[in-house]
């Protein structure tokens, strides 16, 4: 046996080191317990990015809950992307421990994604309720049960109950513990919480141009997200940037009659049918020339993927698709390209309110996820050249002229927007060990490495403008319905999510 698994060996088999731990799971899940009320408090604090004053009422729940942990809080103001946006401030708070420790960053947001009451199974989808599975329904129960002996499965309810106050809600939780067992963090914690991250995190940028020394740190921790489909702990290296595209398609100045004007008046939605359509082949790749350029996997990269247990099988049959697109030679090879999404059409009326109509315009809304490999300004110009090339007058972020719409024929609007930068950090890397191990000492086993998520988060301006590498430690459960209806968080993995987040403040960064 080689000293180094040796000393492994030794470090998890001693019975003090399993003392100490027991005594650790044991105080953290007492702080849970204790704390429920105030969980389901916080979550019934509405959090619409442009509800301003119950935005309020979150910030001042963070500043008076982490100024009770002994951070010093402070609001800052920056300048928005989005000048018809509300402006919200950012919260960045500090905990100093020792000169000798490194420090880490911790992200988290606490704005939601808006609510449609009527389409939740409960009154007020800011008032969580408990509920367990009975016969294929989630039926609710009487939520002072989770103060007792709460099963693991059952399951909160709520809007932001996992994207994104279920997080932060553990690093409160593990804070606390770390208090009750007399013990300080290994590391010195800023935190820099975001009030519009569901809103594109408009000050972001901004914000850390402007406080960049007071952000100033050696890591960045972002605590959201879902585990893995197999809820077993899992830590991801980066995450697919994101920009938008919306494409306006014009006919008639005003819907016309389809019986007088059908066979003459063009039809905006089927001239811009044409023109999305050209974009994919049928098995889903994009056609653009260029646009998956600098896309490569080393031997070494390969393996990294091919370590994610993804059952590939089980992930067609809850989509309810018989095949997936051609894009990767799997889903985790799918995610590290950039992507082409049509996320909205418009056009006309449909349904009770269909009408026999040529409409006037067609709208098309599109998201193209971006790589660190890819250029988004260059990825953009190749669509709208595409565009250009099948045929269209393309004109940008204004309105066709009447002389335009009298000479020109197929008239695209193409507006666009770069939201954040892909980013990634070195699995092999400080970070990356420091977090590895803490996972691996809280749940006796190698968490799953995902080298990125195919989802977007705004860390791009940390990492460049700080230098510093970036982590997600994501702890909801997969199918945990962020942004949709009857969003929830499984019991199960607040408390494990509670007990990893404890893990990784008693363990020291080499």
């Amino acid at each position: 046996m080689s000293k180094i698994y040796f000393f492994i060996f030794l470090f998890f088999s001693n019975p003090l080191f399993s003392q100490s731990r027991d005594k650790i799971n044991k105080i953290t899940k007492e702080v849970i317990q204790n704390n429920w009320e105030r969980f389901f408090d916080m979550l019934s604090i509405p959090n619409d990015g442009y509800d301003s004053p119950n935005i309020e009422r979150n910030i001042k729940w963070c500043e008076n809950t982490f100024s009770d942990l002994g951070f010093k809080v402070e609001r800052v103001i920056a300048k928005s992307t989005s000048p018809s946006m509300p402006n919200h401030p950012l919260l960045i708070a500090n905990k100093f421990i020792s000169k000798d420790y490194k420090t880490v960053l911790i992200y988290f947001h606490m704005d939601g994604q808006p609510v449609d009451p009527k389409k939740w199974n409960q009154d007020d989808p800011f008032i969580p309720i408990l509920s367990e599975y009975v016969s294929d329904n989630w039926i609710e129960i009487d939520r002072n049960k989770i103060k007792e002996d709460p099963d693991p499965d059952w399951r909160i309810f709520g809007r932001s109950t996992s994207d994104d106050k279920g997080p932060p809600m553990m690093l409160v939780n593990a804070l606390e513990t770390l208090e009750k067992l007399n013990k300080k963090p290994k590391f010195n914690i800023k935190l820099i919480i975001d009030f519009q991250e569901e809103m594109g995190s408009p000050t972001v940028v901004s914000a850390v141009s402007l406080h960049k020394e007071k952000l100033k740190s050696d890591f960045l921790l972002i605590i959201d997200g879902p585990r893995h489909p197999s809820n077993k702990p899992t830590l991801t290296f980066g995450a697919r940037g994101i920009s938008r595209i919306t494409l306006t398609s014009y006919g008639p100045i005003k819907p016309q009659h389809s019986g007088h004007f059908g066979n003459y008046a063009p039809n905006p939605a089927m001239n811009l049918s044409k023109v999305l359509s050209s974009m994919k082949d049928y098995d889903g790749r994009v056609v653009i020339p260029g646009f998956y350029d600098g896309v490569t996997f080393s031997d070494e990269i390969k393996l990294v993927m091919d370590a994610v247990p993804d059952d590939e099988v089980q992930i067609k049959k809850e989509l309810m698709i018989s095949s997936a697109d051609k894009v990767g030679k799997n889903y985790q090879e799918a995610i590290q390209f950039p992507s082409l999404n049509i996320r909205g059409l418009q056009s006309g009326w449909v349904r009770k309110e269909v009408r026999t109509i040529v409409p006037d315009m067609a709208i098309a809304e599109i998201d193209v996820r971006l790589v660190k490999e890819s250029n988004p300004k260059r990825l953009l110009n190749l669509i709208k050249e595409h565009i250009i090339s099948e045929g269209a007058y393309v004109i940008e972020d204004r309105e066709p002229s009447s002389i335009e719409r009298l000479t020109q024929k197929n008239i695209i609007r193409f507006d666009s927007k770069i939201s954040y930068l892909a980013y990634r950090t070195e699995i092999d890397s400080p970070i990356g060990n420091w977090a590895s191990r803490a996972l691996k000492k809280a749940f006796k086993e190698e968490p799953i490495k995902k080298r990125t998520s195919g989802g977007s988060i705004p860390i791009s301006p940390f990492v460049t403008t700080l230098n510093v590498p970036a982590l997600t430690y994501p702890s909801v459960n997969k199918d945990n319905n962020q942004h949709s209806p009857n969003e929830n968080i499984r019991v199960g993995n607040f408390i494990d999510g509670t007990l990893g987040m404890v893990y990784l403040l008693l363990e020291e960064i080499n």
